[in-house]
């Protein structure tokens, strides 16, 4: 299987590539004179270039791209620990988020090309097989220009490898970039030798197919609004026997990383240099393992979430007068029972209108706010007085958690959950998070896939462009597909839910992946495409903000500008051809 592939690489050096060549050089280099000249170095190439995946993954890895469920702290559904930069308005062009993404995204493209030139030119490998690495490696290709498009909006194209004088190009535009993605995924496509899609347990799962690379191009027609081969891309999809697991919680899990419904996923391994940090990262201290939940859910996301029956949640409809209060009056809905004296006294100093407070039935008051809800709330998200099965006191004794406020401490029976944010509540992800205390050999390598395209995610890229199209009855199909799964009211099934055109459906699915796809690392660039992202992260009052809506840290938007990445200093000063965006200084 792949994850064994990615195993074998140990530390290949696939055409010398270097670590920090972010000052000094481009990052490439010519290959040595051995590689590819027999097929096991031709296996160990092609992962080298799946091996991209990797680059900067783990403890350290903070501000690595290809940990996409990180993105989502930028979107309408996530949020961050620490104050970002970007969102507070005071990001430069030198700032090294800018440069990372841009240095593993060249860094796959040149390991890419490597193949691609070296292959046919040295490789003794079976025709055949020579024939499905160039269309694997053609993807990958496609994948990380395609990342860089949507956020740089055209960069240089390179598709042969290059020494550090020859990386001088200007940028192509971003019309440009994207047809060359097309053109790379194309020859996937029309390669014979590409499967269609790997069974679960097939020793090449986890290789590129060509239900991934029509994913891929579909989505790329979102991009360029041609809805009709969006649609055509997806139904390909279909056709090659990818459909929605049956369980939305499960899914998430090592047992169903293989199910049909994933359709290209970054391999993990519990193993140290090829596993996931989700638990480190998302996870909190009580959790197995030990997080430190620097990411996660905003309350907006929350809040999206429907009622059972397909209304719209409301926290009025659970406390009549919420929304009059000031926001610091509202934490008094969110306190444990019980309290003492000085929880009580701190309380009331930071605003909660105590008088408001039950001591016997303050819990259970806003446990009915989440309850009856749309069921992916609770698979996506560990929401007030909910428990979590984690571990005690770091140790490996399972524990039965609560969610309280405010935090008294952890324990053996009935605890609290314990965050590494105890002076603020905050929602966390149960998304991706591993509960118990048998799945998990260490917080920096967790053994579950991530899902880079998976069916939920083209059912409702399939409905947004079958309603751009005007088809509005065929997409409300596709969504209630995704909704069925979900366990929430069908779209039509009631007047709550009864589609209004093709506006309203608009909406709708914007909604619909909102909610399906939390920490995934799609909901950032889905604002971006569809140029919501400044609307909906930076309206009047936003920021990081705790349960009951009380800002932490404010954002500030600084323009429209924002919404295309800079082009990294460091390379504007190793090339001197590249033309930084408006709006940003160099």
């Amino acid at each position: 299987m792949m994850k064994k592939f990615f195993a074998i690489i140990i530390a290949l050096s696939l055409g010398g590539c270097q670590d920090n060549l972010l000052d000094t050089a481009p990052y490439s280099s010519v290959s040595n004179a051995t590689m590819w000249t027999t097929d096991n170095l031709t296996d160990l190439g092609v992962a080298g270039v799946y091996n991209t995946f990797r680059l900067e993954m783990g403890h350290s890895g903070l501000t690595t791209v290809h940990e996409l469920y990180q993105t989502d702290r930028f979107g309408y559904t996530g949020q961050g620990r620490w104050d970002e930069p970007l969102l507070r308005g005071t990001i430069t062009a030198g700032d090294a988020m800018f440069s990372k993404v841009w240095q593993h995204m060249y860094e796959g493209i040149q390991r890419a090309n490597d193949a691609l030139l070296n292959i046919p030119a040295k490789s003794p490998s079976p025709e055949k097989k020579k024939a499905r690495y160039l269309a694997e490696c053609k993807f990958l290709r496609a994948y990380f220009y395609f990342r860089l498009n949507q956020l740089y909006k055209g960069v240089p194209i390179y598709l042969e490898p290059f020494t550090p004088t020859e990386a001088i190009k200007p940028r192509a535009t971003e019309a440009e970039v994207w047809n060359q993605v097309l053109a790379d995924l194309d020859a996937c496509i029309n390669e014979p030798n590409l499967p269609d899609r790997y069974a679960s347990g097939n020793a090449d799962y986890g290789h590129a197919t060509k239900a991934a690379a029509y994913a891929l191009r579909g989505k790329v027609y979102l991009y360029l609004k041609q809805w009709e081969k969006a649609s055509a891309d997806f139904q390909k999809v279909k056709d090659a026997g990818h459909t929605l697991f049956g369980d939305y919680k499960a899914l998430f899990t090592e047992a169903n990383e293989q199910c049909p419904e994933m359709i290209f996923s970054i391999q993990h391994r519990g193993e140290q240099g090829y596993g996931n940090n989700f638990q480190l990262f998302i996870g909190w201290p009580s959790a197995f393992r030990r997080g430190w939940n620097y990411y996660m859910p905003s309350p907006n996301l929350v809040d999206l979430h429907e009622n059972i029956d397909g209304t719209p949640f409301k926290w009025d409809d659970i406390i009549p007068g919420f929304s009059g209060l000031t926001v610091a009056e509202r934490e008094v809905f969110f306190l444990r029972n019980n309290i003492t004296a000085e929880e009580y006294a701190a309380a009331s100093a930071r605003g909660a209108k105590m008088s408001l407070y039950l001591p016997q039935g303050n819990e259970e008051r806003i446990k009915k706010a989440y309850e009856n809800r749309d069921p992916r709330l609770q698979a996506n998200v560990v929401t007030p007085y909910a428990t979590f099965r984690g571990a005690f006191n770091f140790t490996d004794v399972e524990s039965l958690q609560t969610m309280r406020w405010p935090f008294r401490g952890q324990a053996a029976t009935g605890g609290d959950i314990q965050s590494d944010t105890q002076i603020n509540f905050y929602y966390f992800y149960r998304k991706f998070v591993i509960e118990g205390v048998s799945g998990l050999i260490d917080r920096n390598y967790g053994p579950t896939d991530f899902p880079i395209l998976r069916y939920g995610d083209v059912l409702l890229m399939w409905a947004e462009a079958l309603n751009e199209a005007g088809a509005t009855s065929e997409a409300v199909e596709k969504v209630n597909e995704v909704r069925k799964r979900a366990g929430v009211a069908l779209l039509n099934s009631n007047a709550a839910t009864a589609v209004k055109g093709q506006e309203d459906l608009r909406q709708r699915i914007r909604n619909e992946r909102r909610i399906e796809l939390p920490g995934e690392g799609i909901n950032y660039f889905d604002e971006l495409r569809w140029k919501t992202w400044g609307e909906k992260v930076f309206y009047t009052g936003s920021g990081k903000k705790q349960i009951w809506g009380a800002n932490v840290s404010d954002y500030s938007y600084k323009g429209d500008f924002l919404m295309t990445w800079p082009i990294p200093t460091g390379e504007i000063q190793m090339n001197p051809n590249l033309v930084q965006n408006p709006g940003w200084i160099d």
